[in-house]
């Protein structure tokens, strides 16, 4: 039996216990009255001890009971079992260790008692979604709703975190109601939606993917079995109908002596959806009579023909007409226009607009509208006019126009088709280009681990060494494909710049030599500069990269017009052109500004104007098989965009109007200087730092060999580095209370990347510097995230190029 914490003895001591005081008072006032013979005294006292008795006994008054406890009783839950049962919702409550401590029937019912969150039997995606919940609740006190699923159901989970000392988490999980946007259009069809269509000829019934039927209005009915109150659920749809020798549907009851039908079907699948095969999906199957729409021509429609071609000749949709033998009637000029027979005239046959190949079929089809049932329907087929692109004739056999047999029509769709083009040309593009700087991206982690080991192994080797030359050859060559990835993120038009404010005209004398080497003895390299050209804000290199691919275009020309052995000229000239100059242009490309002009011009013999339009696009080239990529022009195009420019070519004349060459024209702005960055260089310049070497640096990077490559190359400089695998694991780092002078940190990372990372990391510490590691580019990285005491570093980075932005980055933060 549990022991209770009062003893029941304890009701006799209040009354010994007030007998004593009562005693212990009537000799201290003896003693009073003993000590200073003074009756005055002696009251005075005794009646502050009944004052004070009195506060005392009323304090006594209100002191709560000592309630009775039971030692060593385990919690009991099934209060709080009978306060979170609700209806449609599981709830589950968990403890430190993610241990279930207690849930409601429904979560029970759901995922079962042997299971606690986040460790769930749902998919992989799934639980690591409530496993960040679960980090998110502890560290912050909730976690954003996320929407879990297994195999057949789906939930919205949400936590929070409560308890007395925080000690448990509270699990919500509420069932994802999957609308089935299809429900209830059988209702639609047997009421008055049905009727409707009835009345308008038109017979409907929903058959499912096995041809059984559903639901169908009453008009269907009373002409399948005579009675428009019969339910026809669960008979086969085809039953229901027959077709003669000409392939005309009837209604099976009503025979031939019923008015043929048309049958439509429309297949019920969501086009927003994912794909649904027309044959897993339940189908509308509209039954149109024939008679409806085309009685009402009667024998009079031989009157009212011309009427009716002088509306169609307004139509904007090429229309024409044929008899039962196949001969053209009439065409409005939308349609002689969509054929290319404008000039020609309307040809005596259909088949005379198409090519050789398609005659055969266009002509049975004819034959088949206009000699079988009223129906329509359309064929795909190649004009004569334009072999290259084929377009839908649509066919409708008409009846109750005199001679008239079939309607044929035909949209200009050539501006559509142009756009269409473009606009599959630009799609592809841009899949293109992704796919190129995610290739890039992930080739430049693989390139930082060779080269950071190779600058380690350099270390501990001399020249001279046995294995000194191979791991120069080793990084040297490591090098050269860093540049290759340069170009695929230019193409891509995500490589990373390095912007310096410089000069034209130090960049083309940098490379001067090169070019001469290039372009070889035949042909002659040329450059004119204006005067005072404004700066330009531009990565060296990439202009260096700009400048020698289109002097290797315009050596290629030279040669392929006049042979190898000809001679050539290639002309460099820089302008200025002011935003006077941009305006009195009137381009709608351009904005007005001061430009810096660059101008490269040969006399290889121009550029056919067909191929002017595409000769930016990536992989276009026309050079012989083996001797061009493609990639040359388009990677100018992307470096120049992604500095702020653009550029134009055209093809250079002589004055007497023959075409001298190609001619490339290349608009970089002027880079204006703020007051901020002049204030900020003149500050750099004249002031200097007290900073000494070492520090607490935090290395966050998903990739292990990157992290070990850079985890080495700061250890060796006197750092102390601490090291994380992804996003979570840094900020915990930094929530353990542990003390950093810098984070360095990837950009992608998975679950938590690195700008989300920087700001966790921001909210404990506002002013730590971050510098990001990438190799997409750096102005991407800013327009994301923007803080100040943010550095970047390209990847691929050699060790002494980390170590060189670690310092730069500590010291332009002092701590």
């Amino acid at each position: 039996m549990k022991r209770l914490g009062f003893s029941d003895q304890q009701g006799t001591r209040p009354l010994v216990d007030t007998l004593a005081v009562a005693a212990a008072v009537l000799a201290s006032i003896a003693m009073i009255q003993l000590v200073t013979r003074s009756p005055p005294v002696t009251l005075a006292y005794a009646g502050g001890l009944v004052v004070l008795g009195l506060v005392a006994f009323a304090a006594g008054r209100r002191r709560p009971r000592a309630v009775a406890v039971t030692e060593n009783a385990d919690p009991d839950w099934s209060v709080t079992v009978a306060a979170i049962e609700q209806p449609g919702v599981a709830v589950a409550i968990t403890d430190r260790a993610n241990r279930l401590a207690c849930a409601n029937a429904a979560f029970e019912l759901w995922f079962g008692s042997s299971h606690a969150p986040p460790r769930l039997p749902v998919d992989g995606v799934s639980s690591e979604k409530l496993n960040r919940a679960a980090r998110s609740a502890w560290r912050d006190g909730e976690a954003e709703e996320v929407t879990i699923a297994d195999e057949g159901q789906g939930w919205t989970a949400s936590v929070q975190r409560a308890g007395r000392g925080d000690e448990y988490l509270i699990w919500r999980f509420t069932p994802v109601a999957r609308i089935e946007p299809l429900a209830g259009i059988g209702k639609q069809i047997a009421g008055v939606f049905g009727r409707i269509l009835s009345a308008a000829g038109i017979e409907v019934a929903l058959v499912g993917p096995d041809g059984t039927i559903r639901a169908v209005n009453e008009g269907f009915a009373r002409r399948a079995c005579g009675d428009g109150d019969a339910s026809l659920v669960g008979q086969d749809f085809v039953s229901m109908l027959r077709s003669d020798d000409r392939d005309r549907i009837y209604f099976a009851r009503e025979g031939r002596k019923g008015s043929p039908q048309t049958l439509v079907q429309v297949p019920l699948s969501d086009p927003d959806s994912p794909p649904v095969a027309v044959d897993e999906a339940p189908s509308l199957m509209l039954l149109l009579d024939s008679s409806v729409g085309l009685g009402g021509w009667g024998a009079d429609a031989k009157g009212q023909t011309p009427q009716l071609e002088s509306l169609l000749e307004q139509l904007p949709l090429g229309l024409a007409m044929t008899d039962r033998d196949g001969h053209f009637l009439f065409a409005n000029p939308a349609f002689m226009r969509a054929a290319g027979t404008e000039v020609k005239g309307l040809p005596p046959y259909p088949s005379d607009l198409v090519v050789r190949q398609d005659k055969t079929a266009l002509s049975d089809a004819v034959r088949r509208y206009g000699k079988g049932p009223a129906s329509s329907g359309d064929i795909a087929v190649r004009l004569a006019a334009d072999p290259d692109e084929p377009v839908s004739l649509g066919l409708a056999g008409v009846r109750g126009l005199g001679e008239a047999a079939v309607l044929l029509s035909l949209a200009d769709t050539t501006e559509e088709t142009r756009l269409k083009r473009q606009v599959a040309q630009a799609t592809k593009m841009q899949a293109v280009g992704q796919l190129a700087g995610g290739v890039a991206h992930d080739f430049n982690n693989v390139l930082t681990a060779i080269i950071g080991y190779c600058d380690l192994m350099l270390l501990r080797h001399t020249p001279g060494d046995s294995d000194y030359d191979d791991i120069q050859q080793i990084r040297a060559n490591s090098n050269r494909a860093a540049s290759l990835t340069r170009q695929l993120l230019a193409f891509s038009r995500q490589q990373t710049l390095q912007p310096e404010v410089l000069q034209l005209p130090d960049v083309i004398s940098e490379v001067s030599q090169l070019l001469k080497r290039l372009l070889g003895a035949k042909v002659t390299l040329r450059t004119h500069h204006d005067r005072d050209l404004g700066p330009v804000r531009a990565d060296p290199r990439q202009l260096e990269q700009v400048i020698i691919n289109l002097a290797v275009n315009a050596r290629d020309a030279i040669q392929a017009k006049r042979g190898e052995h000809a001679h050539g000229t290639l002309t460099f000239t820089t302008r200025r052109v002011l935003a006077n100059d941009i305006q009195r242009m009137g381009s709608e490309i351009i904005p007005t500004g001061d430009y810096t002009v660059l101008v490269a011009e040969d006399t290889g013999g121009g550029i056919p104007p067909e191929n002017l339009s595409k000769i930016f696009e990536p992989f276009f080239t026309t050079k012989e098989l083996g001797k061009g990529t493609g990639l040359g022009l388009s990677t100018v195009y992307g470096i120049v965009k992604q500095s702020g420019g653009f550029i134009f070519v055209d093809n250079a004349q002589h004055p007497g109007g023959t075409i001298k060459g190609a001619r490339f024209t290349i608009y970089l702005p002027v880079h204006h200087a703020s007051e901020e960055e002049l204030a900020r260089a003149e500050v750099e310049e004249e002031e200097s730092r007290d900073w000494s070497a070492g520090g607490r640096i935090l290395l966050v990077e998903d990739e292990d060999m990157v992290r070990a490559v850079a985890e080495r190359a700061l250890t060796r400089q006197g750092y102390t580095v601490v090291t994380a695998s992804d996003g979570d694991e840094g900020v915990e780092a930094v929530y353990d209370g542990q003390e950093f002078d810098l984070v360095v940190s990837d950009v992608v990372m998975p679950t938590l990347d690195g700008p989300a990372m920087a700001r966790e990391i921001r909210k404990l510490h506002p002013k730590i510097p971050v510098l990001f590691m990438s190799g997409y580019a750096e102005e991407q990285l800013r327009r994301e995230i923007d803080f100040d005491r943010m550095h970047f570093i390209a990847k691929p980075f050699s060790v002494q190029q980390i170590a060189k932005k670690v310092e730069e980055a500590l010291r332009a933060s002092p701590r």
